[in-house]
């Protein structure tokens, strides 16, 4: 039971400062790290150290950050054999700001993500063939998406999307999508809708069987077969809120192919974001199973 991750791998510029500047304004931060990242490769390492067999489909740049970044995901168990080095755009990079309280704003230069094509899509349809999930988001173009998807549907694969970064889209393209899983931002760009009930209402009347909305510290809500269902954050300080939406997704894939519900799912994936706030940084945050486990077993 594999999963399949096409998406994005960009190179995180990490800078810690004790409050967010307004426009126009220079301060003066703190400590300043490099760390892989890109939502894409945050979600393929999340599910690999919780145990999933994972797969991606991506590009980087031909320089020492696209280097660095497949070695990474190599270290991490992730098959790489259909991430391409593209001679011509640089990696992807990410500009993060984290203040004191974990929260961050983010700037990312997407360089060879924008790049992935349909047929980078296609020459890896091998590997869709034994897929139980495929996992999206939308730091890729939104043609090489669709092309996944329709991968996933010719050999069964359930399709996870992360609508991030938010952006409008066709409800003819979400209608493909069985596990939609946006925070609070995209789920009211997506349906230009401020409540959360009409929000759901909205795509439940789209085609959105499985809904799933991040709500950072206030958890997590579960809609689905009529019902709407919160979950609460689970108690952890916060340090550092990068990657923790992937970590929930990465958590969230790895449990559907190990058999369990939605909600179950989503628990998980409450589980794996509370972990990965403690700590800085994007995949350095991502817990391995065995703390992982260790965390669930706390919590009962």
């Amino acid at each position: 039971m594999t999963i399949v991750v096409v998406g994005s791998l960009n190179m995180d510029l990490v800078v810690r400062t004790p409050r967010h500047p307004e426009i126009g304004e220079t301060i003066i931060g703190t400590e300043f790290q490099t760390f892989p990242g890109g939502k894409g490769a945050n979600q393929a390492v999340a599910a690999a150290r919780l145990g999933g067999a994972v797969r991606m489909v991506g590009r980087v740049g031909s320089d020492s950050f696209g280097e660095s970044l497949l070695s990474t995901l190599v270290a991490d168990g992730v098959d790489t054999r259909f991430i391409r080095r593209d001679p011509e755009a640089s990696t992807g990079v990410a500009l993060i700001t984290v203040d004191e309280a974990g929260r961050n704003t983010i700037v990312v230069a997407s360089g060879a993500n924008a790049q992935l094509t349909p047929k980078d899509v296609s020459d890896a349809e091998e590997l869709f063939r034994d897929a139980a999930v495929l996992v999206l988001q939308l730091e890729s173009p939104i043609p090489a998406i669709t092309q996944a998807i329709e991968l996933a549907r010719k050999y069964g694969a359930r399709v996870i999307l992360n609508p991030a970064p938010a952006r409008k889209l066709e409800y003819n393209f979400l209608r493909g999508v069985d596990y939609l899983i946006p925070n609070q931002t995209e789920l009211s760009l997506l349906t230009g809708l401020d409540s959360i009930q009409e929000s759901i209402a909205y795509l439940h009347n789209v085609g959105i069987a499985h809904l799933i909305v991040t709500l950072g510290e206030d958890g997590s809500i579960v809609a689905e077969n009529g019902q709407v269902i919160q979950l609460k954050a689970l108690p952890v300080k916060a340090i550092d809120t990068t990657a923790a939406g992937d970590a929930f997704v990465g958590a969230f894939a790895v449990a559907l192919t190990e058999g369990l519900d939605t909600l179950s799912a989503a628990k998980w994936g409450n589980a794996a974001g509370a972990i990965a706030v403690t700590r800085p940084g994007a995949q350095p945050s991502l817990p391995n199973r065995k703390e992982f486990d260790e965390f669930l077993l706390r919590l009962k």
